[in-house]
């Protein structure tokens, strides 16, 4: 989930069922938004925007092994997986 405080989103969290155990994956400089968790619970594909561009990142599960997928692609709307 995302979390907006003092109108500024602060990063893809990640919490248990029951509310316990919030933990924050991202620390990137940037707005970032819209996580969609990958089929296989393996990975989440987020959008973050740095210098006025959105674009679509993806991360392990864990918040590691961050990846650029576009490049001034301008994203908007929510992210979804399919094949």
């Amino acid at each position: 989930f995302t979390c907006d405080a003092e109108s500024e989103w602060r990063g893809i969290n990640v919490m248990n069922a029951d509310g316990s155990g919030r933990r924050r994956l991202t620390t990137h400089e940037g707005e970032q938004r819209s996580p969609a968790w990958s089929p296989d619970g393996r990975h989440i594909a987020f959008v973050n925007e740095r210098d006025g561009q959105r674009d679509i990142y993806l991360m392990r599960a864990d918040g590691s092994g961050v990846t650029r997928l576009t490049e001034g692609m301008g994203v908007e709307g929510k992210l979804s997986w399919g094949p």
